[in-house]
């Protein structure tokens, strides 16, 4: 029996663009990965055709947040998870206050009080800015000038996310349960009768 071809050999372009991803500490962008490679190298073409050479191996090459990199294969993840105790887990506060930031970005600690309906404590956004999930995104052009946050490219990566499109909406939660019932009630009340029963 003849052997089988064996798949096509990387050009030195897309081998070059494979070096540099691997030899990263952290995600890249394509304009990082081009300075490295220099101005000939056509990057996208060879991210599109590595992503397309590490498809169903046990390393993929994938995109988030607009940065490149290397991670295991989602399927065989299970066999690199080592048990480690988790240092702190995140508070509800915490939370409810991450999926404020994530939903409507940028956002100030005003706003956020006012959609939670209570005031944040003091460590909490330094806990979510310690995690490397959120970071400050500039100032409000308003009086006071309030400093306002938004995620970070780990938080997209920690949570498996491409970009915030992929934040699951509230059709998503609903089906997996994550709302409380009372709340789905209560919104369903207010579609059906208006706000205030107008």
């Amino acid at each position: 029996m003849p052997d089988e071809p064996g798949p096509e050999p990387l050009s030195d372009a897309v081998r070059a663009v494979e070096a540099v991803l691997f030899a990263a500490a952290e995600p890249l962008g394509a304009d990082e990965i081009g300075e490295h490679v220099g101005q000939g190298v056509d990057v996208k073409a060879a991210l599109a055709a590595l992503e397309a050479h590490y498809a169903g191996r046990g390393i993929n090459l994938v995109e988030r947040a607009k940065r490149w990199h290397f991670q295991t294969a989602p399927d065989l993840a299970n066999l690199l998870r080592r048990e480690r105790d988790e240092s702190r887990k995140l508070s509800r506060a915490a939370v409810e206050t991450l999926a404020i930031i994530a939903y409507h970005e940028p956002v100030s600690r005003a706003e956020i009080e006012a959609i939670r309906g209570v005031q944040i404590s003091k460590g909490t956004l330094d806990v979510l800015m310690e995690a490397g999930w959120v970071r400050p995104a500039g100032r409000r052009e308003v009086p006071g000038r309030p400093l306002t946050y938004a995620t970070t490219a780990d938080f997209l990566a920690h949570f498996g996310l491409a970009s915030r499109r992929d934040l699951p909406g509230i059709d998503d939660l609903k089906a997996a349960g994550l709302l409380d019932p009372i709340d789905a009630a209560m919104e369903q009340l207010v579609l059906e009768t208006g706000p205030e029963g107008e």
